[in-house]
C-alpha cells in the first residue's frame, strides 16, 4: 500500500502553525509557493502575521529537531518526514493560470501525483480543494482543530420525573437521580405529568442536582425564559470561570453577559473591570488600517456593545446618557481589540468576547490563557454565522472550546434558542 503524502496549503499553516507535527508517520510536502505566501504575510499586523511568523519559525527549526535535508526531507520525532517541494506541474496552464498562487500549490501537489505518490491535498480553501479534485487529486479539509458542532450539548436537559421527587427537590434543596449521568454544570429542567416543574444544575462535587442561584433584576434586566435563567446562573456563579453562550441573534447572549458583568463589577465589586472584545473580521483587515486614535478605531466595531450598554442604562429609569457617561467615566469598562489581548495578564476581570465564532482555536486559547487569578471569561456567538473565510461551524474557536471543555468543572455552557429581541427578529431567525 502506498504511503500518503500530505501537501499542505498556506491557509493550513496560518490556521495552525504547528500543523506539520499533526501527521505522524506520514510524508508532509510544503510547496515553495506556500513559503512565499508566509513570507509575504509575516509582517501583517494581528493574528495572521503572528501565525505566519510562527509557521516560518517551525520550518526553520526543523533541522534541529530531526535528521535530513529540508529539500530531501527532515525526519521528525513522530516519524513524519517534512520537505519543501520546489517542483510543480505546468501542463494545466491553459485552464489554471500559473500567476495565481493557489494554482501553483495545486500543481505542486499534482507533480507528486504524477510521480506515482498517493497525494492528499490539505486546504481550508474550498475553491482550492475543488480545483484539486477536478484534476484527480484526493483532498481534505484540515480537521485537527475541529469539533463537530452537531454533537455539542445544549447544556440544558429536559427530565420527566414523578411529582414527589420534584417536591423533595424543593424541600431538601438537592436531588440525586440514580443511574443518570450529567456533565459538569449541566442544567436540568424537571417536570412531571402533574405540571410540577423546577430548574436545576448538576453540581459535580456533590453529584447532585441543586437549585440555581437567586437571580435578581440587574440593571433593569431579568430572564425572559428558562434558557436565559440558566445562562444568568452561569454568569453570576463565581466558581464558574468559563462560560460559553451559543445561539442565534436576538437571544440575549451579549446583553445578559453585560448585565451580569455590570452587577459583578459595579454592584458587588468582585471584579476590577469588564473587558469587552470583538474580533475585527468583516473588513478583512487589522484595526490599524482605520483612521483615528485607537478609541476612534474601536468605536465603530464596538457599537453593538454601546447599544447594549445604552439599553441597560436606560432600563434603570434615570437619564440614560448621564448613566452611560458615568459608567464609561468610571474606567471600569474597557473595550479592546482581540489582537491586542495577546501578551497581557488579566487578573480579576470579567472578560466578554462577543462574536467569538469568528476566532480560531488558537486565538481563543490565547484569550483564555491570558486570564489571571480571579478572572471570568465569557465567550458568546453563533457558530452558524461566520464571517472568517477559513472557518466553519466545526473549526471555529467557539465550537472547539465548548467541545474541549465539555467535562471541565470550571466551564458552563448554555445554548439559547428563543429569540427575545422582537417578534420580527424571531420570525427572521425562523423563516430566513
Amino acid at each position: 500500500m502506498k504511503e500518503k503524502v500530505f501537501v499542505l496549503d498556506a491557509n493550513v499553516l496560518l490556521h495552525d502553525p504547528e500543523a506539520i507535527f499533526k501527521f505522524p508517520r506520514h510524508e508532509i510536502a510544503i510547496p515553495v509557493t506556500v513559503l512565499e505566501e508566509l513570507d509575504k504575510l509575516k509582517r501583517t499586523p494581528g493574528e495572521l502575521g503572528r501565525n505566519a511568523r510562527a509557521a516560518i519559525r517551525e520550518l526553520a527549526a526543523l533541522k534541529g529537531m530531526g535528521k535530513g535535508d529540508l529539500h530531501k526531507g527532515v525526519t521528525l520525532q513522530n516519524e513524519a518526514t517534512v520537505r519543501i517541494l520546489i517542483e510543480m506541474k505546468t501542463d494545466f496552464s491553459d485552464s489554471l493560470a500559473m500567476t495565481i498562487n493557489d494554482n501553483k500549490i495545486v500543481m505542486a501537489a499534482y507533480y507528486l501525483f504524477e510521480q506515482g505518490k498517493k497525494v492528499v491535498f490539505v486546504s481550508k480553501d474550498f475553491a482550492a480543494r475543488v480545483k484539486a479534485e477536478a484534476i484527480g487529486l484526493e483532498t481534505e479539509d484540515y480537521e485537527n482543530l475541529k469539533f463537530n458542532y452537531e454533537t455539542l450539548s445544549t447544556g440544558i436537559r429536559h427530565i420527566e420525573l414523578e411529582k414527589n421527587l420534584i417536591d423533595h427537590f424543593y424541600k431538601d434543596g438537592h436531588l440525586t437521580i440514580p443511574g443518570m449521568q450529567f456533565r459538569p454544570n449541566e442544567y436540568g429542567i424537571l417536570s412531571s405529568q402533574e405540571h410540577s416543574s423546577a430548574v436545576s444544575r448538576f453540581d459535580m462535587p456533590t453529584n447532585q442536582l441543586v437549585p440555581l442561584v437567586k437571580i435578581p433584576t440587574m440593571w433593569g434586566i431579568k430572564p425572559r425564559n428558562v434558557e436565559q435563567k440558566c445562562a444568568m446562573d452561569a454568569l453570576l456563579r463565581d466558581d464558574c470561570k468559563l462560560v460559553t453562550l451559543l445561539g442565534p441573534a436576538g437571544t440575549g447572549k451579549t446583553l445578559l453577559a453585560l448585565a451580569c458583568g455590570l452587577r459583578k463589577v459595579f454592584d458587588e465589586g468582585l471584579y476590577t473591570k469588564i473587558l469587552v472584545s470583538r474580533p475585527i473580521v468583516p473588513l478583512g483587515r487589522d484595526i490599524g488600517y482605520l483612521p483615528g486614535t485607537k478609541e476612534e478605531k474601536l468605536s465603530s466595531w464596538m457599537q453593538p456593545i454601546f447599544d447594549n450598554l445604552e439599553l441597560l442604562c436606560a432600563s434603570l429609569g434615570n437619564e440614560p446618557t448621564d448613566t452611560l457617561r458615568w459608567v464609561l467615566d468610571s474606567k471600569k469598562i474597557e473595550m479592546e481589540a482581540v489582537t491586542y489581548i495577546r501578551g497581557r495578564s488579566l487578573p480579576k476581570m470579567f472578560i466578554i468576547i462577543d462574536e467569538a465564532q469568528n476566532l480560531t482555536p488558537h486565538e481563543i486559547k490565547t484569550i483564555i490563557s491570558r486570564a489571571g487569578d480571579g478572572t471570568k471569561v465569557v465567550l458568546a456567538g453563533d457558530p452558524t454565522q461566520i464571517d472568517n473565510p477559513y472557518l466553519d461551524k466545526d473549526s471555529n474557536g467557539l465550537t472547539y472550546t465548548v467541545g474541549k471543555f465539555n467535562n471541565s468543572n470550571l466551564h458552563s455552557h448554555v445554548y439559547l434558542e428563543k429569540t427575545e429581541r422582537s417578534e420580527l427578529a424571531a420570525q427572521a431567525t425562523e423563516f430566513m
